[in-house]
């Protein structure tokens, strides 16, 4: 891989996974800088750790219509 370059996954349902390390520039001008092999970005905003995701989309509420088995 292109060392200037930086892998991104968008999966269906959790988080955006970048490979490598990635200096993220939130809303307000400031910086959060991860050196992970993969960090993962919150795509629900659940997150009480946004911009980075904290598993906050795996737990959800159910409605009505799962509860009753319909």
């Amino acid at each position: 891989m292109d060392e200037g370059r930086r892998r991104v996954v968008v999966t269906g349902e959790g988080p955006i996974l970048v490979y490598g390390p990635v200096d993220v520039e939130m809303p307000d001008g400031t910086r959060r800088l991860s050196d992970r092999a993969v960090t993962a970005l919150c795509a629900c905003g659940r997150s009480r750790h946004r911009p980075f995701c904290d598993t906050s989309h795996r737990r959800r509420v159910r409605d009505k219509k799962e509860e009753d088995g319909s």
